[in-house]
């Protein structure tokens, strides 16, 4: 279980009888179980491009549910087969609660691994031609568009509050993250993974005097966390090229992977939002409900790629060519001020080989003194900066598939994996992909968790509470960057992520970039069908 993390793999999972709700004092977060008792199932990371500076942890979530008895096993005989990808992280909690699911069901537990290009190909063409090899796949959360639309996966409604499942509460996951859990109010995605995008920031170089002093005197402004990326800008520009390791090699103001293929669109979405959305306007973002024709290029996308270019002078030129590894690594090797990207960021800081333990802050993402409304057509001022949360990226979790053979034996398994004292532990680890987003992960007034525990878990105190504040600010804000659920998504964002290279790289300006997007967007919605995306795009979205 210490086996460096290939952070290439990680990017991946970015993009969770008796109530376990209360189990008894012996299977408590104090006793979650040592490395020692980690399942001889659980693989050791498997090797990619192997750029981390960080190693994996040893922390391991405690067995919750005990052994069935024998001839009282509730799904002996049965078998459920799960479909995950190849080096996913979060598959390696799936593999570590294989010996507890199987002792408490008597039902057979088999992982079926392939490549992520064949992932959502694999698990649609089983569903779509009946066959029922796979009874769930840890999901992304837009996939659900495909697959609500398709009648290809089952409400768990009926399940829920049956006794004979592991308890776990989906009125536990703040309102953000829970929203991707259901459509058109029904259950389909049992809680995991919650995904969102933050800010990071080096604590200790902004709470340096001569820094403080400097800043001030360049830009006329004091030195202090930004809530605008027009500040953002500012002190990504004033660290570029200043030691911030102390190794005497002149480093960056930020650090942000841009490579095409490598999830660069769900910065692009994180990061304009602000432009875009706004009091007047919460929804409408990706396309015009009544016509479906894209909004991709209206002056607020357009500006907001401009301004994300500015920012990138401040990083290495490499970054061109980053994946999200390379990304992060810079960070946790000390040789970035600022980066935006999703929780794995918070809890690897504190990993063996972190060069930022104790040093590093989090907020939430930036926000704009002005949005594009679309709704008025014109620039709209604001008084205080325009934050925008999300749920940007993956936000990884169990679906049943409608010709599962094993439906409540998958259902059993996905709740035990959604238990309130496993999913802390899972939210506390930086390397299993695995984000914060229940109050159960949030300390108190904000939620139920203890500092003791994160403590115990090896965080520094300081990271944690802004991190965890931070996330918390996220999820809960009102105004959120619309999530798209609807069939074709990763297509719409697949191209989005090319024209967005071309703007990077200088290929195309932004208005050039982006008005590809919008023909490349009404391309796929022609060949989908207007019609069933309108429906399917006002039905995700509440419209």
């Amino acid at each position: 279980m210490n086996a460096r993390i290939s952070l290439r793999l990680l990017c991946a999972a970015v993009f969770a009888f008796p109530c376990i709700d209360s189990v008894a004092a012996d299977t408590t977060l104090a006793q979650a179980a040592p490395a020692s008792q980690v399942a001889a199932s659980a693989p050791a990371r498997r090797p990619g491009v192997d750029v981390s500076v960080v190693k994996q942890g040893t922390l391991v979530p405690p067995r919750v549910v005990p052994p069935c008895k024998p001839g009282a096993c509730p799904f002996a005989g049965q078998t459920v087969t799960v479909l995950a990808f190849i080096g996913q992280p979060i598959t390696g909690a799936v593999h570590e609660v294989k010996d507890e699911f199987e002792a408490a069901t008597g039902a057979k537990l088999d992982i079926v691994e392939v490549s992520f290009n064949e992932h959502f190909d694999n698990f649609i063409s089983d569903v779509t031609n009946r066959v029922g090899k796979y009874d769930t796949t840890m999901a992304g959360a837009w996939w659900l568009g495909e697959l609500v639309a398709g009648d290809f996966i089952v409400p768990y409604d009926k399940f829920y509050s049956d006794p004979r499942f592991p308890k776990w509460s989906i009125d536990n996951v703040l309102p953000g993250p829970r929203s991707l859990l259901e459509y058109e109010g029904k259950k389909y995605m049992v809680a995991n993974d919650h995904d969102g995008q933050v800010m990071y920031y080096r604590r200790d170089l902004f709470a340096d005097a001569q820094h403080q002093a400097a800043f001030k005197k360049k830009y006329g402004y004091a030195l202090a966390v930004p809530t605008t990326w027009d500040q953002f800008r500012d002190i990504a520009e004033y660290f570029n090229g200043k030691d911030l390791n102390g190794d005497g090699v002149p480093d960056h103001g930020v650090s942000l992977h841009l490579k095409v293929g490598e999830q660069g669109m769900f910065h692009f979405m994180s990061f304009s939002a602000p432009f875009v959305i706004g009091p007047d306007n919460s929804k409408l973002y990706w396309f015009d409900p009544q016509t479906m024709k894209p909004l991709i290029e209206s002056p607020g996308h357009v500006k907001a790629l401009k301004t994300l270019i500015e920012i990138a002078k401040y990083g290495p030129k490499e970054m061109a060519n980053w994946d999200i590894g390379k990304s992060w690594d810079h960070f946790l090797a000390g040789r970035a001020a600022l980066t935006f990207t999703w929780g794995n960021v918070g809890g690897l800081a504190q990993e063996p080989g972190s060069k930022i333990k104790g040093k590093v802050g989090t907020a939430h993402i930036p926000g704009t003194r002005e949005y594009y409304s679309i709704v008025q057509k014109k620039w709209v001022k604001t008084a205080q900066p325009n934050l925008v949360g999300n749920v940007t990226g993956g936000s990884w979790a169990g679906v049943i598939s409608k010709y599962a053979k094993a439906p409540e034996a998958t259902y059993y398994l996905l709740a035990l994996m959604a238990n309130k004292d496993k999913s802390l532990v899972y939210a506390a680890r930086g390397w299993d992909g695995i984000d914060p987003g229940r109050l159960s992960h949030f300390l108190p007034p904000h939620g139920s968790a203890k500092i003791e525990d994160y403590l115990r878990f090896g965080w520094d105190e300081r990271d944690v509470r802004q991190y965890l504040q931070a996330y918390y600010d996220n999820f809960r804000n009102k105004l959120q960057m619309p999530f798209l659920r609807i069939p074709g998504t990763f297509s719409y964002w697949r191209t989005l992520d090319v024209h967005l290279a071309e703007a990077m790289n200088g290929q195309l300006s932004p208005e050039a970039a982006l008005k590809a997007t919008a023909v490349d967007f009404e391309e796929i919605t022609i060949r989908l069908g207007r019609d069933r995306q309108k429906r399917a795009y006002t039905a995700s979205m509440g419209l």
